[in-house]
């Protein structure tokens, strides 16, 4: 059995500039947890593979492709691979996600 406790991850070096931490990956899988303060985003990058997002706490706001969505606790939110995306928090409190990529990619996302 493998526990992984979240407080001991390292914030990962990304081009975004936020708090991002691999939660695990293996040959199949990458999970990152995402936390955005109010006023933060992702920049908006298309990746390689199917990527979903599981919103864990707060709101926040979602691009993919032309669409656009306030999302919330415990929604799900399917991006298929090569769309554009980005998530922002434009509330007052912090928005955290998960982002589960599948299969694992090969290559990284590219920004725009």
């Amino acid at each position: 059995m493998n526990i992984i406790t979240y407080d001991g991850l390292p914030i990962a070096e990304t081009p975004h500039g936020v708090d991002v931490r691999k939660v695990f990956e293996s040959e199949h899988v990458q999970v990152m947890e995402i936390k955005l303060m109010p006023g933060e985003s992702l920049r908006k990058h298309v990746t390689p593979v199917d990527v979903f997002f599981y919103v864990l706490e707060g709101t926040g706001i979602v691009e993919i492709g032309d669409e656009t969505e306030q999302v919330s606790r415990d929604q799900l939110i399917e991006s298929p691979l090569k769309v554009p995306h980005r998530l922002l928090n434009e509330g007052g409190e912090p928005f955290r996600f998960l982002v589960v990529k599948t299969p694992r990619p090969t290559e990284s996302a590219r920004l725009l």
